[in-house]
């Protein structure tokens, strides 16, 4: 005998739900006429149906169709999919509409790789590499020496200041397509140091899943990064599916003028808008105009925008990524320098916030190699 298809059995249940009320309240089949029809064999995946072909919000109580794969089975994976039940649940007390439903990213740290450096402070030093030979002054002026030799401990000698003079003379002077070109061209070549391997590579897998199910959700994804914003549009929305326009970074000023006979917006070496701590709420409120129901951080640079996404009324959900595999990535928290989490650790237990652990709650850390 033949065995049946999964396919043909689901149609066949189906079937029978349908005709389960016909029989309770008494009606005969002769009741209801019926048109001819054919068993197609198709695929469905398991969060796509509900009661019989009815659209439905995903009940992910199977392992087939399990939406954070690369997550262990832990309490933190457990409380994200508990959050985005109760929230897109209708009828629920903690249901959120979907025009509500936002949730905010940080990036270095939180979806790529920020180690040993940030991703655009290695643009950074290969941009004063390139722009060197019409400086001749920078081979004895730090910070600029410092890039030039590689010299990591140079750069940070002169503290912030000295980061933001070096931003500054590698990112102004184009004009913003001229940017964007130069940053497409970078990161599609650029690797990692240690993992050899393209940084937009090095993005969490866990975190790309845990993107995805959000938007299958009906959440609206933003990144809200100290980056600049600049250098993250280019590249992002290929990365993790999320548009230039749901992108907020920090941004250096620039000047509407006419080049070649056309119009550009030119880029100048000003800092316009810092989006770090404090910065990220004020940003958040001036960009998206609604308050986050669901905020990811790594560190204390994210601890304002998760304390003012958790702060506000009804159900609220905040997440550290807490760096603690120093096999698969990078081990660090309260003596990371720039990407330090100290704080977020001390106050998260006291505030209810998901602390992740990568070592424990990350089955992996990075995609598949291409």
């Amino acid at each position: 005998m033949t065995t049946l298809r999964s396919s043909f059995l689901a149609s066949v249940i189906c079937g029978v739900v349908l005709l389960c009320p016909m029989l309770v309240l008494g009606q005969s089949f002769k009741s209801f006429s019926f048109k001819s029809f054919t068993f197609k064999n198709r695929t469905v995946a398991v969060d796509q149906l509900g009661d019989c072909g009815t659209p439905q919000k995903p009940q992910w109580t199977s392992a087939l169709a399990d939406p954070l794969p690369s997550w262990n089975d832990t309490a933190s994976k457990q409380s994200i999919i508990d959050f985005v039940t109760k929230v897109t649940k209708e009828g629920s007390p903690d249901f959120v509409p979907v025009a509500e439903r936002i949730a905010t990213f940080d990036n270095d740290g939180t979806l790529w790789c920020e180690m040993p450096l940030p991703v655009q402070l290695y643009f950074a030093i290969d941009r004063v590499k390139a722009l060197a030979p019409m400086h001749p002054e920078w081979k004895e002026q730090q910070p600029f020496k410092g890039a030039l030799e590689d010299d990591i401990k140079a750069i940070f000698a002169n503290g912030e200041r000295g980061l933001l003079e070096l931003m500054m003379a590698s990112h102004a002077g184009t004009t913003t397509e001229e940017f964007e070109t130069l940053v497409k061209d970078w990161i599609t070549t650029a690797k990692h140091p240690q993992f050899q391997r393209p940084y937009t590579e090095l993005v969490y897998q866990p975190m790309l899943e845990v993107l995805a199910y959000l938007r299958a959700n009906g959440f609206k994804t933003y990144v809200v990064s100290g980056g600049g914003i600049e250098f993250m549009r280019p590249w992002m929305e290929k990365a993790y599916g999320i548009p230039p326009e749901q992108v907020i970074g920090s941004s250096i000023k620039t000047k509407y003028e006419w080049r070649d006979g056309k119009p550009v917006l030119v880029r100048l070496p000003e800092l316009d808008f810092n989006d770090d701590k404090a910065g990220k709420p004020v940003a958040i409120n001036k960009f998206i105009g609604r308050r986050p129901i669901m905020a990811f951080g790594n560190s204390d640079g994210d601890f304002e925008m998760i304390e003012w996404t958790t702060t506000g009324k009804g159900a609220r959900f905040g997440l550290i990524v807490h760096h603690t595999d120093g096999e698969r990535e990078y081990a660090y928290d309260r003596k990371a320098g720039l990407a330090r989490l100290d704080k977020g650790l001390d106050e998260s237990p006291k505030r209810g916030w998901i602390v992740v652990s990568m070592k424990d709650d990350w089955k992996t850390v990075f995609p598949t190699k291409k």
